[in-house]
């Protein structure tokens, strides 16, 4: 089984001799790696199942830190950087020949964020290195948001989880690229789209990309349960077509009272903060209850709603 425990020291020795373990940020839990050796960004790949065309995040400690992993930093990344981070924005940024193509998929961009979680930000300023961390679980499975959550996904194939608690925001982050100077949402996420538009101005997005991904969480399919799950805006109605199946239910904040169905209530305040920071948290609860069928509710479509809905779109998609 893998160790969850609070030790930063064991981590650094592990992260120095190019062994993966699993770190906390306010997004998701990451599987990291050291982004200069071959065999640790080998071993994420392997262990996650991950395709190569699929490119990392590369976690940083500071500012000063983008010196030795990019070479041109766009006056709008500036603009977000300082009012972003530490936090879950990510750049997508030309990258220094330093950084390994295997990091990029062979792109000339690379993906970088400073983390906004005590335990890994402490973390990342013990290391000479960044670390490239995807999330922490199984290609295209419901992202970890918990130590546990990593530890049922890969037991036996990582040394250690780093435990930070549960993550305080729920969903990745939101990752911005540039075309020509102009900023490029490829990524929806715990950061809004409205947070970002009042700093740099109206924005495209560009999020759906199946051959060569600028970026994760780009895929069609992603964050996916196993049980069959159906994203809608009528629960009720979608309940009546699963006649004598077991049901399990995600909802926002209005409880359904259906006998017979599970049923987990994201936010009996209609806090779409809570909603985003339990909504993987509930789905991982409800794909270990053995179910025929899981319905979602879809949430409003603006601020974090538009996020959670590209997640449950994505996990839905057949």
């Amino acid at each position: 089984m893998s160790i969850i425990s609070k030790d930063i020291e064991k981590a650094v020795q592990l992260l120095t001799d190019a062994q993966l373990v699993a770190i906390p940020t306010e997004t998701v839990y990451g599987l990291a790696g050291n982004i200069y050796s071959e065999k640790a960004i080998h071993h994420i790949f392997s262990t996650k199942k991950r395709p190569f065309f699929n490119p990392l995040i590369v976690h940083i400690p500071t500012v000063k830190a983008l010196e030795k992993i990019v070479t041109h930093i766009p006056e709008k990344a500036k603009l977000l950087a300082a009012a972003f981070w530490p936090g879950s924005l990510t750049l997508v940024l030309k990258k220094n020949s330093s950084v390994p193509d295997i990091i990029t998929a062979g792109k000339d961009t690379v993906a970088v964020r400073i983390p906004n979680h005590p335990v890994t930000l402490a973390l990342l300023a013990q290391l000479p290195f960044p670390l490239a961390a995807p999330s922490a679980n199984p290609f295209g499975s419901i992202s970890p948001t918990k130590p546990e959550h990593v530890a049922r996904y890969f037991k036996n194939d990582i040394q250690m989880i780093l435990d930070g608690g549960s993550c305080a925001n729920g969903i990745e982050s939101t990752i911005i690229g540039f075309e020509k100077e102009t900023p490029i949402l490829y990524r929806l996420g715990a950061l809004t789209l409205e947070d970002i538009e009042a700093v740099v101005g109206k924005i495209t997005i560009k999020n759906k990309e199946e051959e060569s991904p600028e970026a994760p969480g780009m895929l069609a399919r992603h964050y996916a349960p196993k049980t069959s799950t159906f994203l809608v805006q009528d629960v009720a109605a979608e309940i009546k077509k699963h006649t004598g199946k077991k049901i399990g239910v995600l909802v926002f904040k209005t409880t359904l009272n259906i006998p017979d169905i599970i049923e987990i209530i994201l936010s009996r305040d209609g806090s779409m903060q809570e909603a985003a920071s339990n909504l993987y948290a509930a789905m991982h609860a409800l794909d270990a209850q053995q179910l025929d069928v899981i319905i979602a509710e879809k949430f409003p479509e603006f601020g974090l709603g538009k996020s959670m809905n590209d997640r449950l779109q994505r996990a839905t998609f057949k």
